[in-house]
C-alpha cells in the first residue's frame, strides 16, 4: 500500500509538471519580487487532494477549494521565507544533508534505483536531489521562523479550563491503549551463513585487487540498501557515526586507500577512504550481510518457546529480559517497549495486536514472529477508550490548548507581516 501511494504521488508530480509546461503557465500572484505560477498551485493542490483522498474528477468543487487553499499556503510560505531572510535564519546544513539522504534512500529503495527515479520524475537524479534539498531547506527555515515567534507562548490554568469547557464535546477521545514489555530473540547467522558471506566478500576483494572499479562493485554486490546505488558512498561522517570496528579501520586509512575485510555486527565490509577533513571522513563501503539459515531460524524459535515456558512457570520477567533479550534499548528498561494506541499497532505491528488478543494485564502472549525476530510480550496495562477528562488527562488537554493558542498567535502575527509585503493576486485560480 505504501509503495502504491508513492507511485501515485510520483505520477501526480509528473502529470502536473508536464501540464505546467504545456498549459498552466500563468502568473497567478506576485509576492514581493517573487511570482507564483498556476502550475505551482495546481501541483500543490493535487498533492493535498492525494493526502485527503479527494478525487478531483469526481469532486471538482472540493478540488477548487483546495486550489484556493493552496494559493494561500504558497503565499504564506513565500512571506515566511522573506521574514527568514530578514531575520537571517538559515537551515542547519547537517540536518538538511541528513534529511535529504533519508528521503533519497527511501525513494531509491521503493522505486528501484536511479534510472527509474529519473524516469518517473522526468529529470536527472542530480536535479531531483537539488529540488528536494531546496524544499527541505525552505521547510526548515519556515519552521525556525514560526518557532521563534511562538516558542515562548504560555498558557494559564484558567485558559486550559476555558478551552476544555468550550471544546470538550469536539476533543478527540482517548483511544484504547496498551503498555507492553517484551523479550526479543533474533535469529543469528550460524557458521554456515557466516562462511558463505565471508566467501562472497573475499570474491569481491579479489575483483578490487584485480583493478575493477570499487564504486561499480558496490552497486553490483553491496547489500547496504542506503548506499549501494551510490557506489557505496556514505558521505562525510564524524567520529561516533559508525560502529566501533568499522570506525577504527576507516579512520586509519589514507585518502584513496582500500581496507582489508572488516567484520561488524552488520556483516563483512570493505572500506574505501575518499577524503578527510579534520575529524570527519568521507568513505565508501561494500557490505555483505550473512543471512540466517533455516536452521538458525528454527533455533531462535525453539529458544523463544523455552523462554515463554519459563515465564509461564514463574520466572521473573525482568531477570529473563536481562538474560535473553536482544533488544538493547528495551533491555535497559526492564523490557519496557512503550505505550501504544491499538490503532497505531494495527498499522505498524499487527502481529502484536493478534498476540495480545485475550491477554490480561500481567500476563504473557504466546511467542510471536515479526520482521525483527521472535517476541514474548508482557501486557503491563490496558486502558479502554473513553472521553478526555480534565483531571485525568490534564497534561494532554493543556498541550492541545497551548497548541491552539500558539496557532492563533502565529496566524495573527502572520497577518501583520503580510500587510508589510507587496502581494498581488493577478488571476482567480479557479477561473480558466
Amino acid at each position: 500500500m505504501q509503495k502504491y501511494v508513492l507511485y501515485l504521488l510520483i505520477f501526480m508530480l509528473s502529470f502536473s509538471f508536464a501540464s505546467a509546461q504545456q498549459v498552466l503557465d500563468r502568473i497567478i500572484a506576485i509576492v514581493d519580487k517573487d511570482v507564483i505560477l498556476e502550475s505551482e498551485v495546481v501541483q500543490f493542490a493535487y498533492l493535498e487532494a492525494l493526502n485527503r483522498q479527494i478525487d478531483p474528477a469526481k469532486d471538482p468543487a472540493a478540488f477548487q477549494k483546495l486550489k484556493s487553499e493552496s494559493l494561500e499556503n504558497l503565499i504564506n510560505k513565500k512571506v515566511l521565507l522573506i521574514q527568514a531572510e530578514k531575520d537571517t535564519i538559515e537551515a542547519d546544513k547537517r540536518m538538511v544533508d541528513f534529511q535529504l539522504e533519508q528521503q533519497m534512500q527511501n525513494i531509491l529503495q521503493q522505486i528501484g534505483g536511479e534510472e527509474k527515479v529519473e524516469e518517473y520524475f522526468g529529470m536527472s537524479i542530480t536535479k531531483v536531489r537539488k529540488n528536494y534539498r531546496e524544499q527541505i531547506e525552505e521547510e526548515m527555515r519556515i519552521r525556525a521562523v514560526r518557532s521563534s515567534k511562538i516558542s515562548d507562548v504560555n498558557i494559564t490554568r484558567r485558559e486550559i479550563k476555558e478551552f476544555y469547557t468550550s471544546y470538550k464535546d469536539s476533543l478527540p477521545s482517548m483511544k484504547e491503549t496498551v503498555e507492553i514489555g517484551h523479550i526479543l530473540v533474533t535469529p543469528e547467522p550460524g557458521e554456515v551463513a557466516m562462511s558463505t558471506a565471508r566467501e562472497q566478500i573475499e570474491q569481491v576483494q579479489e575483483k578490487i585487487n584485480a583493478g575493477e572499479v570499487f564504486e561499480e562493485l558496490a552497486k553490483t554486490y553491496s547489500e547496504d540498501p542506503g548506499s549501494a546505488s551510490r557506489g557505496g558512498d556514505l558521505g562525510f561522517m564524524a567520529r561516533g557515526g559508525f560502529v566501533r570496528e568499522f570506525e577504527e579501520v576507516a579512520f586509519s586509512l589514507e585518502p584513496g586507500q582500500v581496507s582489508d575485510i572488516v567484520k561488524t555486527q552488520f556483516g563483512f565490509h570493505i572500506i574505501k577512504l575518499v577524503d578527510r577533513r579534520g575529524e570527519k571522513i568521507h568513505c565508501k563501503h561494500i557490505l555483505i550481510s550473512p543471512e540466517p539459515s533455516r536452521e538458525d531460524e528454527v533455533a531462535a524459535a525453539e529458544k523463544i518457546k523455552q523462554i515463554h515456558k519459563e515465564l509461564i512457570n514463574g520466572a521473573p520477567f525482568e531477570e529473563m529480559v536481562v538474560k535473553y533479550s536482544q533488544d538493547d534499548v528495551s533491555r535497559e528498561e526492564d523490557g519496557f517497549l512503550g505505550r501504544f494506541e491499538m490503532d497505531q499497532l494495527r498499522e505498524t505491528a499487527k502481529e502484536f495486536v493478534y498476540a495480545l488478543n485475550g491477554v490480561a494485564p500481567g500476563e504473557y502472549s504466546d511467542p510471536v514472529r515479526t520482521q525483527y525476530g521472535f517476541h514474548v510480550l508482557k501486557l503491563l496495562k490496558r486502558d479502554e477508550p473513553r472521553a478526555l477528562d480534565l483531571e485525568k488527562d490534564w497534561q494532554r488537554i493543556s498541550t492541545v490548548a497551548r497548541e491552539q493558542k500558539m496557532q492563533k498567535e502565529f496566524e495573527t502575527w502572520l497577518s501583520e507581516i503580510k500587510e508589510k509585503v507587496f502581494i498581488e493576486i493577478k488571476h482567480d485560480i479557479n477561473e480558466s
